[in-house]
């Protein structure tokens, strides 16, 4: 993506501190919001960018009156105008647990059309970022699916008792509370709602609570309210692989140089599953040589990351054909940098508050087989890594109608990739059977999360200024769509 825009100046800045300095307390605080200049960024060791943060206090329970308070940390983006509009653009990131700082300042330019007129606030979600985090030590054995069940349930209880607070108060139905306190305490009559992958379902259910204080939603990568994620996630996985497959079959340059690359990978599995390789590679961040396990777990871990995004899906192939013939270096290398990002990403108490709350308890009513999860490429270690962790995890706050299908008329504007590994754009259907005000833009060959996409960024800007459908020019989607090359070697992708 292209450099962020240039800095607002001093007197748009002056201006916008007027307006935030002046804000009221939000309920639950003990303190006036105090904002001062700071600057935020997607992580350790990435470039910053100017900000105003501060932090709200809240109580752990809010139905408490005695309940002790948390910190939850925010920054407000200024806008690039004198004179904003009155109700500022707030993304709500996925996971669940990851922070909602970092994810803007990774995406910001998806982000910029909307700043030339509004400011952009963000909340780190309870749990996440410097928010209370809930934060402690995971096996990497339970990523790759190499812990027996007894050990998961151990290495959940010992991140249980890590734990700085009481995770029952983590949850969704709990958090919506806290961004409306956000709201008021800075003075702002409304929200434009932006959630991508679980952060969707947070921004569906502040729309329910909050509907009057909600003027636009836009949901990338839908989480439909009454889906328990967990069981499908195999599922689509192995949609996304097989389309990858019969994508690559045809384009004559791919199918030439892989004919057989799905019989490689179902080889490549098996012979991973009879026998584990121990592969020796330098570390992604520290570059010391490290002995990596890799079996049929890791290759599978390593396949639905890359599944996530087109140009990593170009990688696909390649890697699988590579591995095929004994190179296991390159995805091995992907399995472990992508084994790191999470455990950095992501608040794994949070996750683990959210998961065992809201989807756990309602596996079994998915209509999901044994049988077809065994015959996908992912199997059901992650759904039998979730069902160990949520079965000595406590259930948290969960409002009763969490789980509905939001009914309103705000205006809402659903966002697909139908390569979406994860969230596909029956999803969004699902979502949108009670939106009476909604839209649907598919991206095609487009993985998980579009904000970024194209002219997503453009479509999105026009939306929120009119809170209207009227106009958008989707044409664009179809002419500017772009999907990598697969990659025919390690030089680059066919032409």
């Amino acid at each position: 993506m292209a450099h962020t825009s240039g800095l607002a100046t001093a007197a748009v800045i002056a201006a916008v501190l007027l307006l935030l300095e002046s804000a009221a307390a939000a309920p639950g605080a003990t303190a006036p919001l105090s904002l001062a200049d700071c600057r935020i960024s997607a992580g350790p060791g990435f470039p910053g960018m100017k900000a105003r943060c501060g932090v709200l206090e809240r109580p752990l329970d809010p139905s408490a009156a005695d309940s002790p308070q948390l910190e939850l940390h925010f920054a407000v983006v200024p806008a690039l105008t004198l004179e904003p509009e009155p109700d500022p653009f707030v993304p709500i990131a996925g996971g669940p647990g990851q922070s909602t700082i970092e994810f803007y300042a990774a995406y910001a330019n998806a982000f910029e059309h909307i700043r030339r007129d509004r400011d952009i606030v963000l909340l780190d979600q309870r749990g996440t970022g410097k928010s209370a985090p809930l934060t402690c030590a995971m096996d990497d054995g339970m990523l790759e699916g190499r812990l027996s069940r007894d050990q998961a349930i151990e290495d959940a209880r010992r991140c249980l008792q890590a734990l700085p607070h009481d995770p029952r108060f983590f949850t969704t139905s709990v958090a919506v509370s806290d961004l409306d306190a956000l709201r008021e305490a800075l003075g702002y009559p409304a929200f434009n709602v932006y959630g991508v992958s679980y952060g969707t379902r947070v921004a569906q259910h502040f729309a329910r609570r909050y509907e009057a204080r909600t003027r636009t939603v836009i949901l990338d990568g839908v989480l439909p309210p009454g889906l328990a994620l967990g069981p499908e996630i195999a599922i689509e996985a192995q949609r996304a692989l097989d389309a990858i497959f019969d994508r690559c079959a045809e384009s004559a340059a791919c199918d030439e140089r892989f004919p057989a690359v799905a019989e490689e990978f179902a080889a490549l599995q098996t012979g991973l599953r009879e026998e584990p390789v121990t592969v020796e590679l330098p570390d992604p961040v520290t570059w010391k040589r490290e002995r990596v396990p890799f079996g049929d777990a890791e290759l599978a871990g390593a396949l639905r990351i890359l599944s996530y995004h087109p140009n990593t899906v170009a990688l696909m192939p390649l890697l699988i054909h590579e591995a095929a013939g004994g190179n296991y270096r390159p995805l091995a290398s992907q399995f472990l940098m992508a084994t790191r990002s999470m455990l950095d990403a992501l608040s794994i108490g949070m996750h683990n508050a959210v998961v065992c709350t809201e989807d756990a308890p309602f596996f079994a009513s998915e209509d999901v087989s044994l049988e077809e999860l065994e015959s996908t490429y992912m199997g059901t270690v992650q759904l039998d890594a979730l069902e160990a962790i949520c079965s000595v995890w406590p259930r948290g706050v969960l409002d009763e109608d969490l789980r509905t299908p939001l009914e309103t008329d705000t205006p809402v504007l659903l966002l697909s990739g139908d390569a979406d590994p994860v969230t596909p754009p029956h999803f969004a259907e699902m979502a949108a059977v009670k939106l009476s005000n909604s839209r649907h833009l598919i991206g095609i060959d487009q993985g998980h999360g579009q904000a970024p996409r194209t002219c997503i960024p453009e479509i999105m800007a026009a939306f929120i200024e009119t809170a209207a459908f009227a106009g958008l020019d989707e044409d664009c989607l179809a002419e500017r769509q772009f999907a990598m090359p697969f990659f025919l070697d390690f030089t680059g992708p066919s032409p």
